[in-house]
């Protein structure tokens, strides 16, 4: 357990052996680091003195240049040496890993670095239909422009980090030519996103004026995001700048305090597949074999030696993708695929966890016919804990609506003469009829929902209706694939598969009062969000094909109390954020920032296997000893228990 660091934040220098960096770049075996400023200069090769010079040597590798922009450098400019000045960089490629042994070398001393559209004339692939933009670094990179790239970028170095088959780094060569990269880069991943010419007018069709702040975040109002500063992980003062924030000592205290407690879990349950945290006594690990419950500590989840074997209903029960706790959490909602490799359900499987026994397999009806769900979930943030509760939320591609487990009377169906699958009543909600494509959802502390969807939209209806949304915000170009909110419903914590998106729902209306997009309609007054990234190193060690998953805000079901850490599972890392931090709006990661601003701080817990879940306990679970609930970490045979110490 602990911090998976990285040497990042290695600061290039230009006085890097040629004898080595060609090396580099004929074999990746002979690969090794630059060394520092006051080495020998005896053995150096001649490096190119001027703009000249600079240009016959990329021209002589054949390679390809964007259109000139006019530097200032050379007494004798031309435009040709200009073009290729401004594209020049040095290229690093990253090795080793999260091993002491990890390094930058150089892989190629002298590259230039463009943009080409796939079929583009410029291109060589003349044959090719017009596509997406790439990224083309001389003859080793060409890789799609989008936020899989997870591009980084370090001013105070004129560099930036991405990943493509592996992590690099651009050192630009020429002042200018970072500037440019950067502008053509934003300009093509809008593109790419939206399908639109990066101009005022393709912004305004994107984001419309109401959200003219997250086309335009630097001419947006800052006022909403407050200055914050966390008791026992205090902010800086002033507004410097780091080249690898995610090294900042804002977060070396609570890194440094985690206390671990680890247990494996019985190998006969089959593997973990999902994680219910209760907020009274028990929390529940579920599994293919059943349902193992577990006791909660202060310190964390610790094992009872109880395991439930799910039975009784007639049913050729599966492993549930969903479990839903109720009733005080005496009951669980679960709910299975209808279809392999679909997430949607004809019914749900209601089990009395004390007993065991599956009491009732209800379906999902209306009008008389049976409809699916994609997804369900408590009334309210708290209501798990109710004992009178009896109804819940349903969520399928065009529809949002609740669920009763009570006749259309308000009277407990008779499940024991029922000869037949009961059917939920359909007690409020809405069937939308054009394509809305709902994905995930949440529910506040009083019952307002926020819904996420396939276009990347999140919708925010309130309480009292689900027919037409309150505020809809705009998508950044991914789907939404989970969704969460504050108890007090004034921050949406929304995942894509490269990122969290966090937005501020709080505004002011026209007679002054503090509102949130659940209760009216925020017009234009609606601030650009954040965006919670990896860095391009720990996107590309968290493994194959990882991607963010649930992201959460820290557990509160209590008014006046504000959450404190946010989480999220991308492959075998379990990633928090400080939410403090995040909303510090003089924080040092968005100093110098372009486009949509994006917070590098985070601590990252590695296992050794693909995570399956990471939340945090409820808040009762925090003491005075530790400012937040424990955090529970659970792979398909180990859950872990982290708590945070403010003893230092």
């Amino acid at each position: 357990m602990g911090g998976s660091h990285s040497r990042e934040d290695l600061d290039f220098t230009d006085s890097d052996d040629d004898d080595s960096a060609s090396r580099a770049s004929d074999a990746s075996s002979d690969f090794s680091t630059p060394p520092p400023a006051s080495a020998s200069r005896a053995a150096r090769l001649p490096t190119p003195a001027s703009i000249d010079a600079i240009d016959t040597h990329l021209r002589n590798l054949h390679l390809k240049y964007s259109d000139p922009i006019s530097p200032n450098p050379s007494p004798t400019p031309n435009p040709a040496a200009a073009a290729a000045a401004l594209n020049a960089v040095k290229l690093y490629l990253h090795i080793g890993g999260s091993t002491p042994a990890a390094r930058w070398v150089i892989s190629d001393r002298l590259v230039a670095a463009s943009f080409i559209r796939s079929g583009d004339p410029s291109s060589d692939d003349d044959d090719e239909p017009a596509g997406p933009w790439c990224l083309v670094v001389g003859s080793k990179i060409r890789a799609r422009v989008g936020p899989e790239l997870q591009l980084k970028t370090f001013p105070a170095q004129r560099r930036v980090d991405f990943v493509a088959d592996g992590v690099w780094a651009l050192k630009f060569l020429h002042p200018d030519g970072y500037g440019d990269f950067n502008a053509k880069y934003h300009s093509c991943l809008f593109e790419n996103s939206y399908g639109v010419a990066a101009t005022d007018e393709g912004r305004a069709k994107v984001f419309g004026k109401d959200f003219a702040a997250w086309a335009r975040p630097e001419f947006g109002d800052e006022s909403i995001w407050e200055d914050a500063t966390d008791a026992f992980s205090p902010g800086p003062k002033g507004g410097g700048s780091s080249p690898m924030p995610a090294r900042s000592p804002m977060l070396r205290p609570l890194m440094e305090d985690f206390r671990e407690f680890e247990e494996p879990v019985e190998e006969d349950g089959g593997g973990i597949q999902s994680l219910a945290l209760g907020a009274l006594d028990n929390s529940f690990l579920v599994g293919d074999a059943g349902i193992h419950v577990v006791k909660n500590f202060e310190h964390g989840i610790h094992g009872k030696g109880v395991s439930v074997k799910i039975s009784g209903g007639g049913t050729n029960f599966t492993t549930p993708k969903k479990a839903l706790l109720m009733r005080a959490e005496t009951n669980m909602l679960l709910m299975s695929p209808a279809t392999d490799g679909k997430p949607h359900a004809k019914g749900v499987h209601q089990l009395d966890i004390e007993t065991g026994r599956v009491v009732s397999q209800w379906k999902f009806g209306k009008d008389g016919a049976d409809i699916n769900m994609r997804d369900i979930t408590n009334d309210s943030k708290g209501a798990q804990m109710d004992a009178s509760e009896s109804t819940f939320l349903g969520l399928d591609d065009n529809r949002l609506c609740r669920w009763d487990m009570r006749d259309r009377h308000g009277i407990v169906q008779n499940l024991a003469n029922s000869m037949e699958s009961p059917v939920l009543e359909w007690t409020q909600g809405h069937q939308f009829t054009r394509g809305t494509n709902f994905q995930c959802f949440a529910s506040t502390g009083d019952g307002s929902i926020v819904v996420g969807s396939l276009d990347g939209k999140i919708r925010l209806y309130s309480k009292s209706s689900m027919r037409m949304a309150k505020t809809a915000f705009p998508g950044l170009g991914l789907p939404i694939t989970h969704v969460d909110v504050t108890y007090d419903g004034k921050w949406i914590l929304g995942t894509t598969d490269s990122y969290l998106i966090l937005i501020c729902t709080i505004f002011i209306d026209k007679d002054g009062k503090e509102k949130t997009g659940f209760g009216g309609r925020m017009g234009n007054r609606i601030a650009a969000p954040r965006l919670l990234k990896l860095s391009p190193l720990h996107s590309h060690l968290a493994g194959d094909n990882s991607k963010f998953r649930e992201g959460r805000f820290s557990w509160v079901t209590e008014n006046g109390k504000q959450e404190r850490h946010l989480v999220t599972t991308v492959g075998k890392y379990s990633v928090v954020w400080n939410f403090l931090q995040v909303k510090n709006s003089h924080h040092e990661c968005y100093q110098n920032q372009e486009g949509l601003k994006s917070c590098y701080c985070y601590k990252v817990i590695p296992k050794d296997e693909s995570i399956v879940a990471s939340r945090f306990m409820h808040e009762k679970y925090d003491t005075s000893d530790c400012p937040e609930a424990p955090l529970v970490v659970a792979t398909p045979m180990k859950v872990t228990s982290f708590s945070v110490s403010s003893q230092r």
